[in-house]
C-alpha cells in the first residue's frame, strides 16, 4: 500500500478517534451537571410543576400512579435541566470538530448561527414556562366540572412539558432557519414574502398539530410562530445571499 493511500485511511481514523473523544467529553459534561443537580432533584422538580399546581384547585396535587414514578420522573427532569446548562459545552465539542474544515467565511456565519440557535431554543422554553403554561392550564382546569377532582399524573406530565418545550423551542428556531435558506440562496426573500399567506396557515396547521386541542395553547403558538417568520424575513433582507465571486476569492486565498 502506498503512502497516498494510507494518508486517507489515517485522517479519517483520526477524525473518528476525534469524534469519539468529543462525544465522551459532552457525555461527560452531561452526567457531570446531571449528578450535582441529583441532590436538588425534589426542589427542581417543583419547579417545574409550578405553573400546573398553582391552576389547581386549593389542596390538589399531582399523582404518581407508577411503583418508581417518584423517583424516575424527578430523574428525568434533572437529566434534561442537566443537558441543557451543558448544552454550551456540548455545543463547544461539536464546533471544534467541525470548525478546521470550514473557509474563514463559513466561521464566521456558523458560530453566530450555532449561538443564536441556543438562545432562540432557550427564550422558546422560558416563553412557555412562563407565560403559556400558566394560562394553559388555568384554561383547562377551568373547564373541569365540579364533580371531577383533577389531579393529574407526574409521568403524563412531564411528558406534556418536554412536548411543549420542544414545540416552542423549535418555534423559536424559526429565524435561523429563514436567514440560512436565504444565506446559502436556496430561496430569496421575495419568494418568502410571497408565499406569507401559506406560512400563516400552516402555522396554525402545526400549533393545531403539537399543541393540546384548545384554542387558547394553539394560538400561543401559532401566532409566535408567524411573527418569529417575519422576523427571520427581516433578518435575512439585511443578510442577503453570498456572492460567489467572493466565496472564491476566500476559498482560493484559503487553499493558498
Amino acid at each position: 500500500m502506498t503512502e497516498q493511500q494510507q494518508a486517507p485511511e489515517e485522517s479519517f481514523i483520526s477524525h473518528l478517534i476525534e469524534l469519539r473523544q468529543r462525544l465522551v467529553r459532552a457525555a461527560i459534561a452531561v452526567i457531570v451537571v446531571t449528578l450535582a443537580l441529583t441532590p436538588f432533584m425534589q426542589q427542581i422538580f417543583d419547579l417545574l410543576s409550578a405553573p400546573l399546581t398553582a391552576a389547581l384547585p386549593v389542596g390538589s396535587k399531582l399523582l404518581a400512579t407508577g411503583v418508581i414514578a417518584p423517583f424516575v420522573v424527578p430523574l428525568k427532569v434533572v437529566l434534561l435541566v442537566g443537558f441543557v446548562i451543558a448544552l454550551p459545552y456540548v455545543l463547544y465539542q461539536a464546533w471544534s470538530f467541525i470548525a478546521p474544515g470550514l473557509y474563514q467565511h463559513e466561521k464566521r456565519f456558523a458560530l453566530p448561527i450555532l449561538t443564536s440557535s441556543f438562545l432562540l431554543f432557550l427564550a422558546g422554553m422560558a416563553f412557555c414556562y412562563f407565560f403559556v403554561f400558566g394560562v394553559v392550564f388555568k384554561a383547562i382546569t377551568g373547564f373541569a366540572p365540579a364533580s371531577v377532582q383533577v389531579a393529574p399524573d407526574i409521568d403524563a406530565y412531564f411528558s406534556f412539558v418536554l412536548g411543549m418545550f420542544l414545540a416552542f423551542g423549535l418555534t423559536f428556531e424559526v429565524p435561523i432557519v429563514v436567514v440560512v435558506l436565504v444565506r446559502f440562496g436556496i430561496v430569496s426573500v421575495a419568494k418568502l414574502r410571497e408565499v406569507r399567506p401559506y406560512m400563516i396557515v400552516g402555522a396554525f396547521v402545526v400549533a393545531a398539530i403539537v399543541t393540546p386541542p384548545d384554542v387558547v395553547s394553539q394560538l400561543m403558538l401559532a401566532v409566535p410562530l408567524a411573527l418569529l417568520y417575519e422576523l427571520g424575513v427581516l433578518v435575512a433582507s439585511f443578510v442577503g445571499k453570498r456572492e460567489a465571486p467572493e466565496e472564491a476569492a476566500e476559498e482560493g486565498s484559503s487553499s493558498s
